[in-house]
């Protein structure tokens, strides 16, 4: 009967560290419009319309609801690090303006820059009132209820 070895040993530790790295990695994802340089470079402003645009670039991410209607293409890598919230690495929006008679006034390109990072501070929305706790939560309307012409003390939130 034989024994593992102490370079058998280390050789099954390394490999069980090595798949265990490599469970921590970061995941990348691609969202949204994958931009084509070439193409996006053959939209020209004045001569390109709405419909060779489509032709083109392939139906918008989404169509403006207010003003012109405008296109929009997004496109977004995120990355997702283990255990913690995915991020947005890189972003591109791009915009694509149309004149009243559909033809391409304008491109504009938006970057990540643009992404707004919001952060809310603490944990609790802050409310009008007295903190109630959990018993006078569960208990504060005993007796109040199916009394005639009875109001609790202090309206609804007990201030």
């Amino acid at each position: 009967m034989r024994t593992f070895g102490h370079k058998a040993w280390l050789a099954v530790a390394s490999l069980g560290l090595v798949a265990l790295a490599s469970g921590c990695t970061s995941i990348t994802d691609h969202r949204g419009y994958i931009i084509d340089e070439t193409l996006v470079d053959a939209i020209q402003p004045g001569i390109d319309n709405r419909r060779s645009v489509e032709q083109t670039l392939g139906r918008p991410t989404f169509v403006s609801q207010f003003g012109q209607k405008d296109w929009y293409y997004v496109s977004q890598t995120v990355t997702s690090p283990p255990f913690r919230r995915p991020h947005t690495t890189e972003q591109t929006v791009l915009r694509l303006r149309f004149d009243p008679a559909d033809n391409v006034v304008a491109i504009d390109r938006k970057g990540v820059e643009q992404v707004a990072r919001i952060d809310p501070e603490g944990d609790k929305t802050q409310t009008l009132g007295r903190e109630r706790g959990l018993l006078e939560d569960l208990f504060g309307n005993v007796g109040t209820v199916g009394a005639t012409g009875a109001v609790p003390a202090g309206g609804p939130n007990g201030s």
